[in-house]
């Protein structure tokens, strides 16, 4: 039976996330959902990252068998005319059966948006973080350069997560800034002004709510309530009490996935 891999974007504000529920708007039942209606078909589809509600993503990866081959540019097509408008199918590709979006992920990147400005456009409500006063970018930037590398990341774990280690790799994470009148986006302050930052991590796995909590985190230090040097003490400690707040699931994305050979 052939095995697909399919490159997925969607609003995740409609959803209570992407694992399955009953009662709830998922993407992983909606995608379900779809295949059932072109193919006649129940099956299980899996996703590379278990993003939860109201978390958007650019390059969610899903995996599934069907029991019948479809060319890939059809399979996408057919998905396209049975999904809601916030949730596409951007590609497909047949992969070796034993390919799972999740388990063979060497490594993901999450991005991070806060607007920074007095107010917030009503086009980017769902879509960032709105935090108004200065920001010291370099701060956050040279503070979120210390996660860098393989750590103990349970002081930036939901105290509800559950998993064999909160020990993580993580290869790039970087704090950005851009002009909000450089991003495309209409600006609702009178002349301009303000500024989208952008946090942006690469690893080989997060823990749940991990990098909202340190978005959370950076934003108290770019607000110089809290030193930079408070990262390394905070990330040493291992208590989840000594970290920020968790950030709203609105600015987070998934951008991509990465995996090795097919």
């Amino acid at each position: 039976m052939p095995r697909y891999k399919i490159l997925i974007e969607y609003d995740g504000a409609p959803f209570s996330g992407w694992q399955y529920q009953d009662n709830s708007p998922s993407v992983q039942r909606t995608i379900m959902t779809a295949i059932e209606l072109f193919s006649g078909e129940k099956v299980m589809v899996q996703g590379a990252g278990r993003t939860d509600a109201g978390v958007h993503a650019l390059g969610q990866v899903a995996s599934c068998t069907l029991d019948r081959a479809i060319e890939p540019g059809v399979l996408a097509r057919a998905l396209n005319a049975r999904l809601p408008p916030d949730v596409r199918a951007v590609s497909a590709e047949e992969v070796a059966p034993d390919f799972h979006a999740r388990f063979r992920a060497t490594a993901k990147t999450y991005r991070y948006r806060i607007y920074n400005a007095d107010v917030i456009t009503p086009f980017e409500r769902h879509y960032a973080w709105h935090v108004f006063g200065p920001l010291d970018v370099e701060a956050m930037d040279t503070a979120a350069r210390v996660l860098e590398g393989r750590h103990d990341f349970a002081a930036f774990q939901t105290n509800s997560g559950t998993t064999r280690t909160t020990e993580r790799r993580v290869a790039r994470s970087r704090v950005t800034r851009t002009n909000l009148e450089h991003t495309g986006v209409a600006v609702s302050v009178p002349g301009g002004g303000g500024h989208l930052i952008v946090y942006e991590i690469t690893g080989d796995g997060f823990l749940r709510h991990m990098v909202r909590a340190m978005a959370g985190t950076l934003v108290e230090i770019g607000r110089g309530r809290w030193p930079i040097e408070q990262m390394r003490e905070v990330l040493d400690s291992r208590d989840r009490g000594r970290a920020g707040p968790t950030a709203p699931a609105c600015g987070l994305f998934l951008v991509g996935v990465e995996y090795g050979d097919l």
